[in-house]
């Protein structure tokens, strides 16, 4: 069920719009702005009901403040006015409300506005996370990976805890794709990266395929030798998955692994490590495939045997 908050000063307008509303959505009221900002930032909504007359923090105010705001920006806003206040609702609009709602208030008009703004975020939401999404494979794809990676570099920087950068290549794709049909190799593609999600579906894991038969993995918090072992685990969770191949390799199909963990500071370069855990793929690649190398935080090999 989606989710509305209602910031409005008065009780008796804000319960009125909650029993509007409140059969086909969940209402959160706040009777302050102040209130409205926090419910904002910490809770998921797909819309505000804000007016735009309160004491202390008005509404304009707060709409700014949302504005500014990465977590609360994309939340739609449609303004509470009267009907003679149209320099509020020209300027309510101008600073990013979506719609406005008069007083006193028609419960039709009510719920046509906001089934049209709540199924308008919906779509925008889908589609936002179709962009985000590699479709044959379901997990994040590479537009997705560029962007979040990032992000917890610089958490990790800013917490002083291990990163894990990781490069999963699924071993002789070509030779399968080549013997088995592309249509086959789709398969494949698709089963591995399940796998991979289901290993690595912590809150601070990220998994995303990076191109062709090739993933790559962000991992926060653990330490080089926890990271490596688990993804010795991973590998062979793939190879149990018992897709024939008849590879050089195994007669199943198999992935390579490299990485590397850093704790990184202000002056360490991602790519630098990224190109690291590429490196650390390549040994395994060359190592006879099938097996994880890992680059401890000295830059130290581990080597799976």
């Amino acid at each position: 069920m989606d989710k509305i908050l209602i910031v409005d000063d008065s009780l008796l307008q804000a319960t009125r719009l909650k029993e509007i509303l409140d059969e086909e959505y969940s209402i959160t009221v706040a009777l302050t702005a102040e209130k409205g900002l926090c419910h904002a930032r910490t809770e998921d909504y797909s819309l505000i009901l804000l007016d735009v007359v309160m004491p202390g923090m008005d509404g304009f105010t707060l709409l700014e403040k949302l504005q500014e705001e990465i977590i609360t920006r994309g939340i739609p806003v449609i303004l509470i006015t009267s009907l003679s206040d149209v320099q509020n609702e020209y300027q309510g609009l101008i600073l990013g409300a979506v719609d406005y709602i008069t007083k006193p208030f028609n419960p039709l008009i009510v719920k046509a506005r906001v089934n049209t703004h709540i199924r308008l975020y919906n779509y925008r939401k889908q589609v936002e996370k179709q962009s985000k999404t590699d479709q044959l494979t379901g997990i994040a794809n590479r537009r997705q990976y560029d962007h979040y990676s990032k992000l917890r570099w610089l958490d990790a920087v800013r917490l002083k805890v291990p990163f894990s950068i990781c490069m999963i290549d699924i071993d002789c794709f070509k030779a399968y794709n080549d013997t088995f049909g592309h249509p086959a190799g789709d398969k494949v593609l698709a089963a591995v990266a399940k796998t991979l999600s289901t290993s690595l579906n912590r809150n601070t894991d990220f998994v995303a395929r990076y191109g062709g038969e090739e993933f790559v993995a962000c991992l926060l918090g653990d330490t080089s030798g926890k990271v490596f072992e688990h993804m010795k685990k991973v590998r062979k969770s793939i190879e149990a998955l018992c897709i024939r191949h008849n590879s050089p390799v195994s007669e199943w199909v198999t992935v390579s692994i490299g990485g590397v963990t850093v704790i990184p500071n202000e002056e360490s370069s991602y790519d630098f490590y990224l190109k690291t855990a590429d490196a650390m793929l390549y040994d395994a690649k060359n190592n006879g495939r099938n097996r994880v190398i890992w680059a401890d935080e000295t830059l130290k090999q581990l080597c799976e045997e």
